[in-house]
């Protein structure tokens, strides 16, 4: 393997496109794409300057020259394309949620380890420099006990029956493709919750519109989100704590800037940081340099994690009553 690791992408739909800018833009290696259509493959590689094209994941997982795939469909499919992977000796990147429940989400995870390969989930978000900054904050106690998380996401998207985000045997909902922003947060900051609330609407197709969830944790902390697909809100996140909070401004998950604030009102640091594109190259770096380092798991975003994520997730949709088709 040369130290340039060479990137295959199993996938061609929008986040696809977008992390293949980033890796083009930032200068890293796609050696192929995999698509279920010669013509899908062929225009996404003549796009990105992409040397092959496949026309189907099963070769592009079988090409020599790739050394880690990004897994980009629909999470449905992500267990059955991360084992396609894994089996043909792949490293893995994907997308989140890493699954469509924990039960997947453990099979992909203890096959990556049996074969001795990572699986890093694409929750790109939490290598962001604003997200890095932020961890040294909260380590270095500048909040004090860090008590409480506000996070949405809320985004006013298609009402297509049809479109994906709609379709319930594409795995739709606003909890899945929206909510795992926040609540992937929320582990991130307090671990597992010790009790879960949750409340939900429905559209007619049956996927969730608006998720609502109150976390409680050991020691009294609370953690509350909101996802929603049919109404667009702040997109913002706040970290409270007994001395401090953090702002994240607008969009929170995305680059942006943040304000560290006492309890007196005064600004203690303004944070703000230069992103080459939309920062889903992060995301590789951290994937290359554990794999040159021989690491199976991320500790910024360690595979057991995604799989108590996941737990988090069938919990929620258990209380609101979400099942998929086939579960």
């Amino acid at each position: 393997m040369t130290d340039a690791l060479r990137w295959g992408i199993l996938a061609t739909g929008g986040i696809a496109h977008e992390f293949a800018h980033d890796l083009v833009l930032n200068g890293f290696q796609i050696a192929a794409v995999g698509s279920r259509s010669q013509t899908g493959a062929d225009a996404f590689a003549a796009e990105f300057g992409i040397p092959t094209a496949h026309a189907s994941y099963e070769a592009l997982v079988a090409d020599p020259n790739v050394d880690i795939v990004y897994i980009s469909t629909p999470h449905p499919f992500h267990a059955a394309n991360a084992a396609l992977a894994l089996n043909a000796g792949k490293h893995v990147l994907i997308e989140k949620p890493i699954a469509l429940n924990a039960v997947e989400a453990r099979q992909i995870v203890d096959l990556a380890a049996s074969k001795g390969l990572l699986v890093l989930e694409a929750m790109w978000t939490r290598f962001l420099p604003h997200m890095v900054r932020i961890r040294e904050i909260l380590e270095a106690g500048t909040l004090g006990e860090v008590r409480t998380l506000i996070a949405d996401h809320t985004q006013r998207l298609s009402e297509d029956p049809e479109n994906r985000i709609n379709s319930m045997a594409l795995g739709g909902g606003a909890l899945l493709d929206l909510g795992i922003y926040p609540l992937s947060f929320a582990h991130a900051l307090f671990g597992q919750p010790e009790s879960i609330l949750a409340s939900a609407t429905f559209k007619e197709t049956g996927a969730d519109a608006q998720v609502a969830t109150i976390f409680r944790y050991s020691g009294g902390r609370i953690a509350s989100t909101l996802s929603a697909s049919d109404t667009r809100g702040p997109n913002a996140a706040t970290i409270l704590g007994t001395t401090a909070r953090i702002d994240i401004d607008r969009v929170w998950y995305s680059p942006t800037t943040f304000r560290v604030i006492d309890n007196n009102g005064v600004v203690l640091e303004s944070f703000s940081a230069e992103v080459n594109g939309r920062g889903m190259h992060y995301q590789a770096a951290e994937a290359e340099q554990l794999i040159r380092a021989g690491a199976l798991t991320s500790t910024i975003m360690p595979a057991e994690e995604s799989v108590a994520i996941m737990q988090t997730l069938d919990a929620v949709r258990e209380q609101i009553g979400l099942r998929y088709p086939g579960e």
